[in-house]
């Protein structure tokens, strides 16, 4: 018999480029201006690195083609997720008045 894929087994993987590369900028990013995540005091900013952290790890997540079976995982770390948690950071970021 053949070897068949599960039922509940996610979509093929494969390279997802646009997550990954966003991961790769905020690596960058955050490597050589970690005060990008900071208060106007220069405090570290929880919210805003949470949803940064949180972009660059589902994008590397997803961008390297791994894709969780179950689906808290899969949802957390998906390419949705980082798009989402980007906006998230940009968004808090505009409110601490870190970005125009």
């Amino acid at each position: 018999m053949p070897n068949e894929a599960e039922p509940t087994a996610p979509g093929l993987p494969g390279v997802a480029f646009l997550p990954l590369a966003m991961a790769l900028v905020l690596l960058l990013v955050m490597t050589i201006l970690p005060g990008v995540a900071t208060d106007t005091q220069g405090r570290a900013d929880h919210p805003a690195a949470l949803f940064i952290f949180w972009s660059m790890s589902a994008g590397f997540v997803r961008g390297v083609g791994f894709i969780p079976r179950h689906w808290l995982p899969r949802l957390l770390l998906s390419s949705l997720a980082s798009c989402l948690a980007l906006a998230l950071a940009l968004f808090r970021l505009s409110l601490l008045g870190r970005i125009g």
